[in-house]
């Protein structure tokens, strides 16, 4: 292989769709090369040609990369194309290329160093790994480059190892022999490498390859050799500074069992806290990297040791400081984040009963960082002096602020819980007091001094509401009315509204205080600034669903309020105000329910029905589909207790408007948005009104059944779905006739569906046939004896075969827990369906006739279900689908062992030519047959996982190499 060069008319080709995926051409031609090159990367010709592409020294650095990295593939992956006898002219040609590769460009260095890598864990015969790498890259300084980066890599493809096709026996052994056998020797190489030169202590790739080898080299082994010297001084040279940060903090995290590491924490410790200069260092320089690297490792340590700190805190309170102390002075806040983990953990500990001496001991510094957070929360102050654009135009940087606020809340909660509530309030309450005291006097609503100074702390007090017991007595009394009075600048309005939302529990317990709250939240509906008309409808949603008693006597107004809002505000916020009026309408007495609830949405269907005489176009659809959703809003809140003898008054409105629903359906039978709120209208009467909407059932299922067969759309299964479960049998107040029209209606949707599946293919149908199996897997469930005896049961199966053809995610999960869920009806013990005892035990036996059932229609369908399934885990299924496919070949091996294994016998004979050896084959059907001997059908369930993404990761899944073609050159450096 070595000797065989090639020439540029082999791997001519190959360099065409290399450039046609570089270049401006159109999408077909860029598609075409993709499969050339992917196809290319699987197949036995690419030995030798990404050989030769490599041996070619006139070829551009970025084929070469790509030869490189396809090589590193077929090692990988395809090392059975080649014979045993192959094996060491690869391992010397490799060895030549990485000589010829020596001095760079290192991304191609590095790919020749993991094939290296990657074929020494699979040649066992391969004893003396270390040294014929290290003889064949010499003792040049690029040759010590090159060992660095091979021993780094080693360790790191021996973990990832399971991607190789060893056993675990195997994989076992070799990395034994690979890393814990050579522990030592490295060890010893990399003591030497560090005396061999002046520049040898400069080299990251030095602390890079000891960090990899700490997963193998004891710490302690490190700790007192010279290593840790070379790494400690690495900190305070600006080459080797991050690979020394990262070698340091992969030591902290290998001392995470603080009682058997003591010996190490003790060398390691006092040596960081000397460290503790920089922090200044880097804040007099500005040097964000810096400041980066050192918060890293103060907080990383004290995430390892966090342990310690609990339990001695005076002696391990340096490191929470310098903590702090980087989270004070990161100005421009970029490394405080890093700290925020540290600050959970360290939380999590001295807040247990057994570590309150810590929790007192450093109190005072978790109240420091209560006010070092506030200050951070304050958004910045524009130079220009434009409070439009605080961020000159940077989006990115202010989402990135904004997200990094609602951490810094979390750190905020933290500190609640370690010194209270009340003093973390207070400091907020203070600094709104000192703000007043300096500036209030000179606000008005568009001018406010420094109102950054005044946002921080609101925004803090809406952060920490969350721990706050609505029995709070002493700040909120004097807090809460104060928000009242922020004034109309429009951050300062949004935090005070939004602060007030965070504390609607308390405000019903102190009603006096509702009144001012609701007016100010109302004044915000007014306000230009839209952010703060939506704070503004989140907090009347929990007004009205928190204080729902308080205002229960006021209907007329929040009626007058909820008309003059509604039609200006956007489909979220209409979806909120709707809410906070509809939990005050569920309050009433149930002799007004009907018409208080007549009286609100009577307006809104009226609105419905004008709007959707007038669509005609999407967006006008999309109005109507909205206003539909705020009627489903009421359905869901306003459940009156009525007895199950007398008339549900919510039911009664309910059929008052069901001519108006379904008409809406019959006429949009193409409006997805309007059917979708059409049918989840009817689904939740359903639902929250149960078997009171038995006089509504005869209307609703025809209009559902209707609806369906016109428009063809998911939506009207998955009401349906609400009406299988309400009305099954055995149900409260159900009687048997019901439930037997129940079930024609269900048996009416399956034969319109498997029309529309026999007339459509099944890419054009994702959603409906997800809806289909999740509304059979219910029929299953509630009507299992009827359902799988019927003549239903055999086209169900094959639908749902067909389904696993596609390659969405929903459907073909919706299908699969049909078949497990069909399949779990064919054994002797009854489906957890059928538990209804009140400890869980059995109320009824699984019987024989629907146990009969399932096997025959397996009988029929057995070959393809197992095909359909395990080539789906082999070429096609989304990755989460695993679980459930494995769940039903396991089914399947309970229920008929030897078949289920002739059945995975005929669909391994189908597999395309050349991707399986039959030696592979033979290994998974003989451990397949021990596991059966054995009665272990859930290892058989684990073998075929192993299997299924051994296959896929060599003949399915895209190789590396082909994703940065058409991404910006690279920039190599020797």
């Amino acid at each position: 292989m070595a000797a065989n060069t090639g020439s540029a008319d082999g791997f001519a080709p190959v360099l065409t769709a290399l450039s046609t995926m570089q270049s401006n051409v159109g999408g077909d031609q860029k598609t075409a090369a993709h499969e050339y090159l992917e196809s290319f990367q699987k197949s036995s010709e690419a030995w030798n040609t990404t050989h030769a592409m490599l041996q070619n020294s006139s070829l551009p650095v970025e084929a070469k990369l790509f030869a490189a990295t396809t090589l590193k593939g077929k090692i990988q992956y395809d090392l059975h194309q080649l014979p045993q006898e192959a094996l060491t002219p690869l391992r010397d040609s490799l060895l030549s290329l990485l000589q010829l590769y020596i001095s760079g460009p290192r991304p191609i260095r590095t790919q020749l160093c993991v094939c290296l890598a990657i074929l020494a864990i699979q040649t066992t015969s391969w004893k003396d790994v270390l040294n014929t790498v290290g003889s064949a890259v010499g003792n040049s300084s690029e040759g010590g480059d090159c060992l660095l980066d091979f021993l780094r890599i080693l360790p790191e493809e021996v973990t990832e190892g399971r991607r190789i096709n060893l056993s675990e026996e195997e994989l076992a052994d070799r990395t034994k022999e690979l890393l814990e056998d050579n522990s030592a020797q490295v060890l010893s190489l990399l003591v030497s490498y560090t005396q061999s030169s002046s520049q040898a202590t400069h080299n990251p790739r030095l602390y890079s390859c000891i960090a990899s080898w700490l997963r193998e080299i004891p710490t302690i082994d490190v700790v007192n050799s010279p290593l840790l010297n070379e790494i400690i001084d690495a900190i305070n040279d600006s080459d080797s500074f991050e690979a020394a940060v990262d070698c340091l903090c992969t030591m902290f995290r290998d001392t995470r069992d603080v009682d058997e590491s003591l010996s190490v924490i003790k060398i390691l410790y006092p040596r960081i806290i000397r460290l503790r200069p920089m922090i200044q260092q880097s804040a007099a320089t500005e040097d964000n990297d810096l400041m980066k690297g050192i918060t890293r490792l103060f907080a990383e340590a004290g995430e390892a040791w966090v342990v310690l700190i609990a339990r001695l805190p005076g002696e391990f309170r340096d490191l929470v400081e310098c903590v702090l102390e980087c989270c004070m002075l990161d100005k421009d806040r970029e490394a405080i984040s890093v700290t925020f983990v540290f600050w959970y953990e360290l939380k999590q500990c001295i807040t247990l009963e057994k570590y309150m001496p810590a929790r007192a001991a450093l109190a005072d510094l978790y109240s420091r960082l209560v006010d070092v957070m506030i200050k951070h929360l304050e958004f910045p102050t524009p130079e220009d002096g434009n409070e439009k654009d605080l961020f000159d135009g940077d989006r990115e940087q202010e989402d990135k602020f904004r997200g990094f606020r609602h951490n810094m809340g979390d750190v905020l909660k933290d500190c609640c819980e370690v010194i209270g509530v009340t003093q973390c309030l207070s400091k907020a309450f203070g600094l709104i007091q000192s703000w007043g005291q300096q500036y209030a006097s000179q606000a008005t609503d568009t001018n406010v001094p420094h109102w950054q100074e005044l946002e921080a702390p609101l925004f803090s007090l809406r952060a920490m509401g969350r721990m706050v017991n609505p029995e709070e007595s002493s700040v909120l009394p004097q807090f809460i009315p104060l928000l009242t009075t922020i004034p109309n600048h429009e951050k300062l309005k949004f935090q005070a509204i939004m602060a007030l939302a965070r504390y609607t529990e308390w405000t019903a317990q102190h009603p006096e205080t509702l009144e001012a709250q609701l007016n100010y939240v109302i004044s915000g509906f007014s306000h230009e600034s839209q952010e703060v008309v939506q704070a503004s409808a989140l907090a009347f949603r929990f007004l009205g669903t928190d204080c729902q008693k308080l205002l229960g006597d006021h209907i007329p107004q929040l009626h007058h309020f909820y008309e003059s809002v509604i039609d200006k505000l956007k489909p979220s916020s209409q979806e909120e105000v709707t809410e906070g009026v509809a939990a005050v309408v569920a309050v009433q007495p149930v002799g007004k329910i009907y018409e208080t609830l007549k009286m609100f949405c009577d307006p809104v269907m009226n609105r419905v029905v004008q709007l959707a005489s007038q669509a005609k176009d999407e967006n006008s659809e999309k109005t109507v589909a909205d206003y539909l959703g705020l009627m489903t809003i009421f359905f869901e809140w306003v459940q009156p207790y009525v007895s199950p003898n007398e008339p549900n008054p919510s039911v009664k409105y309910c059929q008052e408007i069901l001519p108006a629903l379904s008409g809406i359906a019959k006429h949009f039978t193409r409006s997805i948005p309007i059917l979708e709120r059409v049918c989840k209208c009817w689904r939740v009467m359903v639902i929250s009104y149960r078997t009171a909407t038995a006089p509504l059932l005869g209307t609703l299922a025809t209009s559902i059944a209707e609806g369906f067969e016109a428009s063809r759309q998911g939506c009207f299964l998955w009401a349906t779905d609400a009406v299988i479960r309400e009305f099954s049998y055995g149900a409260e107040f159900v009687d048997e006739t019901t439930s037997d029209n129940v079930f024609r209606f269900f048996a009416q949707q399956a034969t319109v569906f498997f029309k529309i599946l026999n007339e459509l293919q099944p890419v054009e149908l994702p959603d409906v046939i997800e809806d289909f199996f999740r509304l059979a897997s219910d029929a299953i469930r509630f009507y299992p004896n009827k359902t799988i005896t019927s003549n239903l049961a055999l086209p169900m199966v094959q639908a749902s075969l067909t389904a696993l053809t596609l390659q969405s995610l929903e459907p073909i999960q919706a299908s699969l827990h049909f078949l497990r869920d069909f399949l779990d009806f064919g054994f002797d013990k009854p489906p957890i369906s059928l538990l209804n005892g009140p400890n869980g035990e059995p109320t009824a036996s699984n019987p024989p006739e629907v146990q009969a059932a399932v096997k025959q229609v397996l009988n029929s369908t057995g070959q393809q279900l197992v095909h359909r399934v395990l080539t789906g885990m082999m070429f096609s299924f989304p990755e989460d689908c695993f679980p459930d496919a494995s769940g039903v070949l396991l089914s399947l091996f309970n229920l008929a062992p030897e078949p289920a294994a002739q059945w995975i016998q005929g669909t391994l004979q189908l597999l395309p030519a050349g991707t399986l050896k039959p030696a592979e084959a033979n290994r998974l059907m003989k451990g397949i047959s021990d596991k059966l001997q054995q009665n272990e059908p859930r290892k058989v369930r684990v073998l075929l996982q192993d299997f299924t993404n051994s296959y896929r990761r060599r003949n399915v899944a895209p190789r590396e190499g082909l994703g940065r073609l058409e991404a910006t050159r690279f920039r190599f450096s020797g």
